[in-house]
């Protein structure tokens, strides 16, 4: 990308019931902060995220919150990255329809980013088969059992393998999020963006692998 003349971004976020609050809100919080702060010349923001669920009807998240998407899988609104949140995913990765679509979609995005266990349903798509990725702490062993094709990295906040980021769980996907932020828009916007969230972000915290 070029910097000189950054192009806007719109982030297409996954939404499903038993959703992860905080690894659905914490990206979210990240790139709609970054695109008040960062703005196109008609005043527009440089970074906007969009929600897509499976149905029209209010998404119901860990602990009970509720949470109403802005498109649904058939709508199959535009948009540039694919970020994908965990949480409780046996039941999506079991979804045909979901996983189809984040298959399809994984493919037309320029970059696509998991966060905590998301990494198992970007795993059912068979997007990081032969490749590294993390998930969070708790789930490594099982993810590693169940794809052993996945080189799983441990003891790091996030992946980064080129047109795949992979987080750990759940305050991990922030500093992932800001990651992104800085490899799209430069590290200054990343900065500014953790500043403004008040947030203590070390952009050298962890090990990464892949692009930057």
């Amino acid at each position: 990308m070029n910097r000189d003349t950054p192009a806007p971004l719109t982030f297409g976020m996954l939404l499903f019931d038993e959703v992860e609050v905080l690894d659905m809100g914490g990206p979210f919080e990240v790139f709609s902060t970054a695109g008040r702060l960062a703005r196109t010349a008609a005043d527009e923001p440089l970074l906007r995220v969009v929600t897509v669920a499976e149905a029209a009807r209010p998404v119901r998240a860990r602990g009970g919150l509720k949470v109403v998407p802005d498109h649904t899988l058939d709508e199959d609104p535009p948009f540039d990255v694919l970020v994908i949140p965990g949480g409780v995913t046996t039941a999506v990765e079991e979804n045909e329809k979901v996983i189809e679509w984040l298959a399809r979609r994984r493919k037309t995005s320029a970059l696509t980013f998991s966060i905590c266990t998301g990494a198992f349903l970007l795993a059912a798509t068979g997007a990081l088969s032969g490749r590294p990725a993390t998930t969070h702490w708790e789930d490594q062993e099982e993810l590693a059992a169940r794809r052993p094709d996945i080189r799983v990295r441990r003891d790091v906040r996030w992946v980064d393998d080129g047109d795949i980021v992979t987080s750990a769980g759940i305050s991990a996907g922030i500093d992932a999020s800001l990651h992104i932020v800085g490899r799209l828009y430069g590290v200054e916007l990343a900065r500014r963006t953790a500043h403004q969230m008040e947030y203590a972000w070390n952009p050298g915290h962890t090990a990464e692998h892949g692009a930057q």
